[in-house]
C-alpha cells in the first residue's frame, strides 16, 4: 500500500513539475539558508579560535589598572610594573614557562623614501617569541648584549618588509623609528590578522631597554605576558599571580586591585560563544522560511484535493478505505518536502562552500545540522500535509462524484 502511494505521488509530481517546484521552493530556500548560515558561522568560529591561538599559548596577560571591557588601553592611573616584577613572577609563580614585557606604541617607520604610519612598535625580551609562539623566518632574535645595553636592534613583520623593502633583503639594513636609527636583525614569520582585525605582521619588535631609554624615556612596564607550561595549571597560576602582585604592590586587605589578569581561554570562550550565538540566531531566522515552505505545501495540497475531488470520490466509491486516501496525499506531501530538503542541502553546501572560500574561512562540514535540516523538512511535510490529506479522506463519495 505504501509503495503504491509513493508511485502515485511521483506520478502527480511529474504531471505538474512547475507547480511542484514552486511548491518546494520555500523548503529549498529554508534548508539551503540554514546550512549555509551554519557553515559560515562554524567557519567564523574556527577562524576566531585560530586567530586567538596565534596571540599566544596558555598565556596570562597582566595589565596595570582595573579590568575594562573592550580593546586593551594603557592605564596611567595606577603604578606601572617594573622589571623586578617580571623576575619575581618567574621565580615565585609555579609552572611558569616564560615571562615578557609588552610595551607598545604606534609609530611611523621609515626606510629610504618609503614609510609606514601607525606601525606597532613593541619593546620586549626574547621570552616574547616563546609566549607568542612566533618564529623567525630570517635572521635572529636579540642577543644578551642587545637586551642589556639597549642597543638599537629590531625584528620586523612581513607587512613592513613588503611595504618598505619590496624585493630587497632587509637584514643588515637600518630603519628609522621617528628619529631613532634601528638595525634590522631578523624577519618574523607571518601571522596574519588577529581576532580583533589588526594586522599582526605590521610590527617592529625592539629590546625592552632600548624602548624604555630611547622611545618612552622611563623604566615603566604597562603589560606583562606570562606563559604557563600547561593549561591545567592556569587557574592556580592566576591565584598565585594575584597574591604576588597584591604583596608587591602593597595592597591592603579589602583594597581594590590596581592590576588585572586576563586569561586567553576566557577571551576565547567569550568570542566563540558570541559567534555561536550569532550563528544560531541567523540559522533560526533562515529556518522561518521552512515554515513558509510548509504553508506553501499545505496550500498546494488543498488545491490538489479540490482539483482531484472526483478522482477521490471514484476511489472511495469502488472500495478504497479512508486511511488509504489519507496515506496517498500524506505521502505526496512528504515526498515534496523531502525532495525540497535534498535539493536544499545540496544548494546550501554549494553556497556555504563558495562563501567560506571567498571569505577565506575554514570549510567545516556540520553533519548534525544537515541531518536536522533534512529531518525538519520531512516533518514539515507530515505536519502541513496531514490536514489536506485528512480533508481528502473525509470526503463523501456521493458528493465527490457530483463535484464539477
Amino acid at each position: 500500500m505504501l509503495s503504491n502511494a509513493f508511485l502515485i505521488a511521483i506520478k502527480e509530481i511529474k504531471r505538474n513539475l512547475l507547480r511542484s517546484f514552486l511548491t518546494i521552493l520555500g523548503i529549498v530556500i529554508g534548508v539551503a539558508s540554514v546550512i549555509a548560515m551554519v557553515m559560515i558561522g562554524d567557519g567564523t568560529t574556527a577562524n576566531v579560535k585560530d586567530s586567538i591561538s596565534k596571540l599566544g599559548t596558555n598565556m596570562l596577560i597582566l595589565r596595570v589598572g582595573q579590568e575594562k571591557k573592550g580593546p586593551p588601553k594603557e592605564d596611567n592611573s595606577s603604578k606601572p610594573f617594573e622589571e623586578a616584577d617580571m623576575v619575581a613572577i618567574k621565580n615565585e609563580v609555579q609552572n611558569v614557562k616564560a615571562v615578557s614585557a609588552e610595551n607598545s606604541s604606534s609609530m611611523n617607520v621609515v626606510y629610504g623614501n618609503r614609510s609606514n604610519n601607525g606601525t606597532a612598535v613593541v619593546g620586549t625580551n626574547n621570552d616574547y617569541f616563546i609566549i607568542k609562539d612566533w618564529d623567525v623566518s630570517e635572521g635572529r632574535i636579540f642577543d644578551e648584549s642587545e637586551l642589556t645595553s639597549g642597543k638599537s636592534s629590531c625584528l620586523i613583520g612581513t607587512t613592513i618588509v613588503k611595504q618598505l623593502f619590496g624585493e630587497e633583503n632587509p637584514i643588515g639594513t637600518s630603519i628609522r623609528l621617528k628619529n631613532i636609527t634601528c638595525n634590522v636583525i631578523g624577519i618574523l614569520k607571518s601571522k596574519g590578522a588577529s581576532a580583533f582585525g589588526r594586522d599582526q605582521d605590521e610590527i617592529v619588535i625592539v629590546p625592552l631597554k632600548m624602548y624604555q631609554q630611547k622611545i618612552k624615556g622611563n623604566k615603566d612596564i604597562a603589560t606583562i605576558l606570562i606563559s604557563i607550561t600547561e593549561s591545567k595549571f592556569i587557574d592556580n597560576a592566576k591565584i598565585e599571580l594575584t597574591s604576588l602582585m597584591q604583596e608587591r604592590r602593597r595592597l591592603k586587605v579589602g583594597e581594590v586591585d590596581n592590576f588585572n589578569i586576563r586569561d586567553m581561554q576566557d577571551i576565547l570562550s567569550t568570542m566563540t560563544s558570541t559567534t555561536k550565538m550569532l550563528t544560531y540566531l541567523l540559522g533560526s531566522i533562515a529556518g522561518i522560511s521552512l515554515l513558509v515552505g510548509g504553508i506553501g505545501i499545505m496550500n498546494i495540497m488543498l488545491v490538489s484535493v479540490t482539483e482531484r475531488t472526483r478522482e477521490i470520490g471514484t476511489r472511495l466509491a469502488i472500495g478504497a478505505m479512508e486511511n488509504e486516501v489519507l496515506l496517498q496525499f500524506l505521502v505526496e506531501a512528504i515526498v515534496l518536502s523531502t525532495l525540497g530538503g535534498i535539493i536544499g542541502i545540496v544548494l546550501g553546501l554549494i553556497i556555504g562552500y563558495v562563501t567560506v572560500n571567498v571569505m577565506e574561512l575554514p570549510f567545516i562540514l556540520n553533519n548534525q545540522i544537515i541531518l536536522i535540516s533534512f529531518a525538519f523538512s520531512t516533518f514539515i511535510g507530515v505536519f502541513f500535509g496531514y490536514f489536506p490529506a485528512r480533508k481528502a479522506a473525509k470526503l463523501n463519495p456521493i458528493d465527490a462524484l457530483r463535484y464539477e
